[in-house]
């Protein structure tokens, strides 16, 4: 190393000793012909006294910030006034003899700087991420994911489990978004799909025999992006030969206790899916507040309000949610605001009423009965005295009631400091038994994806071949699948796998494919089932996810060394690109333009 020690490490026990460090200018003083250069690393900061230099002073001239820069010198204890107690390094300083710019900062044209006093736009710390990766937040960030991965591996090889690799280049098969592709060359024509998941290469191991699989891929999905989702994130992949559920969940469990340091007794609560809808409007709700929601349909049947009227006559649902007054209350500005809250959900608007002393003021008061009242203040898990507060009411078709209401609770959840009071650090929780499907008006997708089995319990209605594919029964039909959530954030998902061609099959006649698209997509995967396949099951757990709850942060981009924006651009590379046309001809295809 070119350097003797870090910038974090010296104190008062190295007085005395001569050494040799390297980092960046964080800050240059001139005190009227006494310079000093505050040095920093990942590590720390280090402050460097040019008073006795004897060098070439024309080099503290270059000396700019940001610039990096080598020293050789001797380690002094500061003067008592200059002692810094809020500062690791603070005892010491160090004289500096001889003095090397390794590489001069433009200081002139720099577009922000890490450690200034103005903190840079969102844009330009994107386009020159190289910045604000010298900044300490993401340095201990990158830290830290690495720490989780290592404990990842560390896990998974005490169980016995074997680290695999699967290819990148793949071909394209139904996860539930659209593939990234990349054209062939030598197969003019044809495309790779970069993989969605390494889903049915993990089933094919278990084929194998592997027993035992687990890696931490890169996985690629073409979809609309968000704060919690990227274009390509890495996933902790896993899957078990003759496994049952609990052995995944406790597997799962295991993990997180070794990532967030829970107690060795620690046991994560389990809720189902449907009551997950119910009370939260989320198959990820965030369990660290109250704020829960009740389905009032009933309550409403007879009523004159023409908004819940028209929504339970056409199939929708009427959802409430009582905010106490112990916890807040809204002026009408605010509740008229709520929906700009819901609009993106589809909702177009929040019924409301306030309820003082136990009597119906404003908003949709007039609609209000006294038995309804009644009803409603006796609804279970209410937050508070349901005398004193404000109810706040989702009106139209079940998913946009569902989605409505729980973007309010989250939104309130955060203005109302309910997250930031809770003493609830970590909520985590197991949501068991989705639907195996979802539904439009044409046809069935898988909830998951098409490898998960139905529950044991229903598979001889599954495999009824007299049942309609649009049949409810298949529609609300539960499968062998759970997802781990914490703090409102999936974390993973995953399920007992189809191990039976018989039943493979049948899925993918369900879902509306045929054998032509089956022998397409998947001849080599119906074939393999053929040959003796383990039952087996497993779970991909989402790393960036992960490190962010872990770490504190909101946006997946800041536990990515080098993110895409919502548009899944890179900013500093500019990529996506135009390939030219040499490129386009060798793939042979083009653009239409």
């Amino acid at each position: 190393m070119m350097r003797t020690h870090n910038l974090g490490e010296l104190r008062a026990e190295d007085i005395g000793k001569k050494v040799t460090l390297c980092g960046w200018v964080n800050k240059n003083r001139d005190l009227g012909g006494l310079t000093f250069i505050d040095l920093r690393d990942k590590f720390g900061l280090t402050q460097l006294n040019f008073t006795n230099f004897k060098g070439d002073v024309d080099l503290l001239k270059k000396c700019h910030l940001e610039s990096v820069i080598m020293i050789k010198g001797e380690v002094a204890k500061r003067p008592e006034e200059a002692l810094n107690k809020n500062m690791p390094t603070g005892e010491v300083e160090v004289h500096v003899e001889e003095l090397e710019v390794l590489s001069e900062c433009d200081i002139n044209n720099i577009p922000f700087l890490p450690y200034g006093a103005t903190e840079a736009t969102e844009d330009n710390k994107l386009k020159y991420r190289y910045l604000d990766l010298r900044t300490k937040k993401l340095q201990d960030i990158l830290k830290l994911r690495s720490k989780i991965t290592l404990d990842v591996r560390n896990t998974m090889h005490e169980n016995d489990f074997i680290e695999v690799e699967t290819p990148i280049l793949y071909k394209s098969t139904p996860e539930g978004a659209r593939d990234y592709v990349v054209p062939s060359r030598v197969h003019p024509g044809h495309v790779y799909a970069l993989p969605q998941s390494p889903q049915t290469l993990k089933q094919l191991l278990m084929i194998g025999g592997t027993d035992k699989y687990f890696q931490i891929c890169k996985c690629f999905r073409d979809e609309d992006l968000r704060a919690d989702r990227q274009p390509e994130f890495t996933q902790v992949d896993i899957e078990v030969s003759f496994a049952t559920e609990e052995y995944m969940k406790n597997l799962a469990t295991d993990l997180m206790k070794n990532i967030f340091e829970l107690e060795s007794d620690y046991e994560i609560p389990v809720m189902n899916y449907n009551d997950a809808m119910r009370d939260y409007g989320s198959d990820k709700p965030d369990v660290r507040f109250g704020l829960k929601q009740h389905v009032v349909s009933d309550l409403f049947k007879e009523t004159e309000f023409g908004v819940f009227k028209n929504a339970i006559e056409s199939g929708g649902m009427v959802k409430a949610m009582f905010v106490p007054a112990t916890m807040g209350t809204f002026s009408r500005k605010i509740l008229d605001g709520f929906v700009n809250v819901v609009k993106p959900f589809g909702g177009k608007g929040v019924a409301f009423f306030k309820v003082e002393e136990g009597k119906a003021s404003g908003g949709i008061s007039k609609f209000i009965t006294d038995d309804v009242l009644a009803n409603l203040s006796s609804l279970p898990d209410l937050d508070g005295d349901s005398k004193s507060g404000t109810w706040l009411f989702f009106a139209d078709k079940e998913e946009i009631v569902h989605d409505s209401a729980d973007a309010l609770r989250r939104h309130l959840g955060q203005e109302l400091k309910l997250i930031e009071n809770s003493d609830k650090k970590y909520a985590f929780l197991w949501v068991n038994d989705f639907p195996c499907f979802e539904a439009d008006e044409e046809r069935l997708y898988a909830k998951h994806h098409p490898f998960t089995s139905p529950k044991l319990s229903e598979m001889d209605k599954f495999m009824n071949e007299e049942i309609s594919v649009k049949n409810e029964v298949l529609k609300n039909l539960p499968a062998q699948a759970y997802d781990l959530v914490c703090n409102g954030y999936e974390l993973g998902g995953g399920s007992i796998r189809i191990h039976n061609g018989a039943v493979q099959e049948r899925m993918f006649e369900v879902l509306g494919m045929s054998e032509e698209e089956v022998e397409k997509q998947f001849s080599f995967f119906v074939n393999a089932l053929k040959y003796g396949t383990p039952p087996h099951g497993g779970i991909a757990l989402g790393l960036d996810r992960i490190t962010m709850v872990k770490a504190g942060t909101d946006n997946i981009r800041d536990v990515i060394a080098f993110p895409k924006t919502t548009t899944a651009s890179d900013m500093m590379s500019n990529a996506p690109s135009v390939p030219s046309k040499e490129q386009t001809d060798e793939l042979h295809f083009s653009f239409l333009k």
